[in-house]
């Protein structure tokens, strides 16, 4: 892997070493961003979007009644499609918390937190909470002229503020989920904007906090930046609030990036439940999406947005399903594994792990698959899904290519036998 080692020895611990370490060789997780408003059913943003007064959102948090929730059945599932972490939303842009605090009444009178925690753990996840910074129901957060408070263009809302009230109660959040909640792995903030970063939230008193009271957890970079902008954290001497890993949004960094980073994807147009958006991404595409960020050193954390009665929908059920019968056979392929030393192949992509190379076959040929190592370095290649023995040979017509070895897949047609993508390990000699 190659990223910056300057950004963790200015002020990480041996503790998050061995952690963003863990992290990397995780490369699979599960995102969920649920809330109340999931009873509208119009995304997450959907107070912002439709610039919706206060008295019109309240009532959902009355009716907030997820009967059908199981948090047990969430991660039997995200265990079986091979996620190795879970991050869940605590608090999202509307305020509305998801965990016990002593901070509001603006909350569930259930634990969801909690529960979620519990269950995740129970199933050997890692476990991480994301907190939102902003907070569109506390009357000493920005409302006018903001441009993402749902009052922006309310001019009742043109007047000061104590913005200090704000920062005192969001940091006592954020201590109350690091202190009550037992061991945390992840810490997903979300997300500075226009002059609203880094000093503004105090970041400085949120790092120290985590770094106290969980000094194994890693934390993402948005104190500093957002899905767009990473912040100091690719900088030559990054900042103290810099974050452990990089967060892109829905999009993979063309080359990769740096530092660790985990592209952050959902499964449809939404993170928050919508209950017409219907437009899922396929099994294959996000199979394809992983494979993809595992090639440039990256990680992938897939979204998956709980409608109000507490259930995931069955579109996001259906593609866990099929993508746990990928991952069952070609997880080597992905755990522990990063960027190649080879460069993309024009059929498909690499990835490796210390002498094995896993070949990423994405695209059908009438030929035989070139791959650029000279067959005396090759130890062994094999089918990954079933691990049967493919001959190491080179066909009569490229003999004039010595640098290269040409894997023949299927001797009976021109089909790969995965048509997701069919994975070849190759094991090189020591």
């Amino acid at each position: 892997m190659h990223f910056k080692q300057n950004s963790y020895k200015n002020h990480f611990s041996k503790g998050d070493l061995m952690n963003i370490t863990e992290f990397q060789k995780s490369r699979f997780g599960l995102f969920i961003h649920w809330g109340i408003y999931s009873i509208p059913a119009r995304g997450e943003w959907v107070r912002s979007n439709e610039e919706m007064k206060e008295e019109d959102y309240i009532p959902f948090a009355n009716e907030f009644d997820p009967d059908l929730f199981d948090p047990h059945q969430w991660a039997k599932l995200a265990k079986k499609a091979g996620m190795k972490y879970a991050v869940m939303t605590a608090k999202h842009h509307d305020g509305y918390c998801m965990f016990d605090t002593k901070t509001t009444d603006w909350k569930t009178n259930r634990d969801y937190v909690r529960e979620f925690l519990d269950a995740f753990r129970e199933e050997g996840l890692k476990v991480g909470l994301y907190y939102s910074l902003l907070d569109w129901h506390h009357p000493d957060y920005p409302h006018y002229k903001d441009r993402h408070h749902p009052e922006r263009n309310n001019v009742k809302y043109d007047k000061p503020i104590c913005f200090s009230n704000y920062l005192n109660y969001m940091h006592t959040q954020i201590k109350e989920l690091l202190t009550n909640y037992g061991k945390l792995d992840i810490m997903w903030f979300d997300f500075s904007y226009d002059n609203m970063t880094k000093d503004v939230w105090d970041a400085h008193k949120i790092v120290t906090m985590a770094r106290t009271y969980q000094p194994d957890m890693i934390i993402d970079n948005r104190l500093e930046g957002d899905g767009v902008h990473p912040g100091t954290i690719m900088d030559a001497h990054p900042s103290f609030t810099s974050g452990d890993f990089t967060s892109p949004e829905q999009m993979i960094p063309p080359q990769g990036l740096p530092v660790p980073w985990e592209a952050c994807i959902t499964m449809n147009e939404h993170w928050g439940y919508c209950a017409k958006d219907t437009n899922y991404k396929s099994a294959k595409l996000i199979i394809r999406t992983l494979v993809e960020c595992v090639s440039k050193g990256g990680n992938m954390i897939l979204n998956v947005g709980p409608n109000a009665r507490g259930q995931f929908p069955k579109e996001s059920i259906h593609v866990l399903n099929k993508i746990r019968e990928w991952m069952k056979l070609n997880e080597a392929s992905i755990y522990g594994c990063t960027k190649c030393e080879l460069e993309k192949p024009e059929w498909g992509r690499y990835t490796q792990k210390e002498n094995k190379i896993y070949a990423h076959i994405l695209d059908e040929s009438i030929f035989d698959i070139p791959v650029k190592i000279r067959k005396e370095k090759i130890q062994d290649i094999r089918r990954l899904s079933d691990h049967s023995q493919i001959k190491i040979q080179t066909p009569w017509n490229a003999e004039s290519f010595p640098d290269y070895t040409f894997i023949h897949i299927d001797s009976n047609s021109h089909q790969c036998p995965d048509p997701i993508n069919t994975v070849i390990e190759i094991t090189l000699k020591d």
